[in-house]
């Protein structure tokens, strides 16, 4: 399988839609079968939303956002059998996830200069994969790699999605996380710089009645086509 991977030509990967769709777990799962690298471009931004926090930027203040997006240093290491992320040398990966940074990273995020920021480090990771590269995110196919091979869009019902951040988020109210994620996607696809979207040449996918190990064999097979046709 991993020699198959190898000889195969080079494949970019986008993956779109809202948290909760099973976004993350599929595309690790199938840049792992495929032998491609893997980019959570969430992790990035979450991890940007992070040093802001820790070192006192008001996030409500995006001229304040703005004029430090350059200092901190994000790096993204692209296994995803163990994907990592850093800032400043610094393993981010638990302290990201936390309910402070998932409250204001649609507000650091909708800042132009955070996004031409973390737009350019993703376009070099995917430039620089050797064998090609899953990336999954909001605006991939959109804005960051609108020349991706294939572009896939993960939609699910918001009760579906809600159901599933909940139990990902230990102890979490299912409303209370449905209410969360349809605000959250309504700053993401209202905001004017790289609105969460469906790009127009995308293949989209309804998760809501699909087991996780369904949809990654649905986007295998996609990604397989894709690159036979290459």
């Amino acid at each position: 399988m991993e020699k198959a991977a190898r000889t195969a030509p080079a494949v970019i990967v986008a993956i779109d839609g809202p948290s909760g769709t099973g976004k993350s777990s599929t595309s690790k799962a199938v840049a792992a079968q495929l032998g491609l690298s893997y980019l959570d471009t969430g992790a990035q931004y979450r991890a940007i939303t992070w040093w802001m926090v820790s070192n006192g930027i008001d996030v409500s203040d995006p001229s304040a956002i703005a004029a430090v997006a350059e200092k901190p240093e994000i790096v993204s290491g692209t296994d995803p059998s163990a994907p990592t992320i850093t800032v400043d040398g610094t393993d981010v990966a638990g302290p990201i996830r936390t309910q402070e940074v998932t409250s204001k990273v649609s507000a650091v995020s909708a800042v132009p200069e955070v996004r031409a920021r973390i737009t350019e480090l993703q376009r070099s990771l995917a430039a620089s994969a050797a064998y090609g590269i899953v990336v999954e995110g909001r605006d991939i196919g959109t804005t960051v790699l609108p020349d991706a091979d294939l572009k896939i869009f993960l939609t699910a019902s918001p009760e579906a999605r809600a159901a599933r951040r909940s139990g990902e988020l230990k102890g979490a109210d299912v409303n209370a996380t449905r209410e969360a994620l349809i605000k959250r996607d309504a700053a993401d696809s209202s905001r004017k710089t790289s609105p969460l979207a469906k790009a127009d040449d995308a293949v989209e996918v309804d998760t809501s009645d699909l087991t996780l190990q369904q949809v990654i064999e649905c986007v295998v097979t996609l990604v397989e086509e894709k690159r036979a046709a290459k």
